[in-house]
């Protein structure tokens, strides 16, 4: 079993939050009107990807109907539409569409992970929340070898990746970078970090986000990786 594999098995499995294991399986269990006949996922929600990825996206965390009921990664809700058609676009994705487990979605360079794995209520972790799931995406950034750019989909994202990078060891530049949608940093150990808002429907649906400005994060992305490995 590859080292990847070995991690999200083990992310499936986490019970370490009791607030977020009750929230995700009480949504399981009630589910959504519309997805009444669905079986939800209701566990942890591992990274998805390919583990040679130059490009790695980090959200916030699953959707209560999202990843929480497809069990992957920005699969099933609007947010996942979004960001699998700007990866399709740019040469990331075998599709543009993100449904289910099975609809034979593929990526290609590109590795997609969350600084929480299970829905929380009100899409608010705690810090004690973060805390408790950081140690996966440090894992995640250790195996992802080959890693040119990070995308972090809003705020919180970025601050989470940045701070799993300080306690890896890695040193950050003072002032550190600040979040802005569009803002490039260039980090010492060799990653671009790339910021996003997220493409939730609130930024989506008030015209904060539109499809051209998500899209230039990607295009940004595919260029540096070009820049950085002419091969991938």
């Amino acid at each position: 079993m590859k080292t990847l594999d070995i991690l999200n098995d083990r992310i499936t499995h986490c019970v370490r939050c009791p607030r977020l294991v009750a929230h995700r399986e009480q949504v399981a269990c009630a589910k959504r009107r519309q997805y009444r006949d669905c079986t939800y996922w209701g566990r942890p929600v591992p990274g998805f990807g390919d583990a040679q990825a130059a490009l790695l996206v980090v959200g916030l965390a699953p959707a209560a109907h999202g990843g929480n009921r497809t069990g992957r990664v920005f699969t099933g809700d609007r947010s996942g539409d979004w960001l699998y058609e700007a990866l399709h676009r740019y040469g990331f994705a075998n599709q543009a569409r993100s449904e289910n487990r099975d609809d034979g979605l593929k990526l290609k360079n590109c590795y997609v992970a969350a600084a929480v794995r299970c829905a929380p209520p009100g899409n608010k972790p705690t810090p004690e929340e973060f805390d408790a799931c950081r140690e996966y995406l440090s894992y995640e950034l250790r195996l992802l070898k080959r890693l040119h750019v990070v995308i972090a989909l809003g705020k919180i994202a970025f601050d989470q990746y940045l701070k799993t990078c300080r306690l890896l060891g890695y040193s950050l530049p003072s002032p550190l970078p600040r979040f802005q949608h569009g803002s490039v940093s260039r980090l010492s150990w060799g990653v671009t970090l790339i910021g996003s808002y997220h493409p939730s429907q609130q930024n989506t649906f008030t015209g904060r986000l539109t499809r051209p400005m998500f899209h230039r994060v990607f295009q940004q992305a595919r260029l540096i990786i070009a820049q950085s490995d002419p091969t991938s």
